[in-house]
């Protein structure tokens, strides 16, 4: 299972929250992240996350996604499912991780 972020939500990722305007953290983890991932888990599969071809990610855009799923199913839960792949960017993927990781 995969999630292109660029384009199956956007090329240009917004802010936390849907109420900031569009194409937020929120938006993306509660319509597009949450149901995958609830998906890959329960099949026992892995879910990879592809983060190339956007235009950049804001901080709160990726804390709220990935932060905020780990802060309603669990840091251990949503590491074992989700893997992330970041060529444009590498540095994105240690990032993404802390968010999880500090939900513990």
């Amino acid at each position: 299972m995969i999630i292109r972020i660029a384009t199956d939500f956007t090329e240009t990722p917004g802010a936390r929250y849907r109420n900031e305007g569009d194409f937020s953290g929120e938006e993306f983890r509660e319509s597009i992240l949450e149901p995958k991932f609830l998906e890959a888990k329960n099949k026992g599969e892995q879910l990879t996350i592809d983060l190339d071809g956007g235009y950049g990610y804001p901080t709160s855009f990726l804390e709220e996604a990935f932060g905020g799923l780990a802060r309603k199913h669990g840091a251990d839960s949503v590491s074992a499912t989700l893997v992330f792949v970041s060529r444009d960017e590498p540095s994105l993927v240690n990032e993404i991780q802390e968010y999880i990781t500090s939900q513990k």
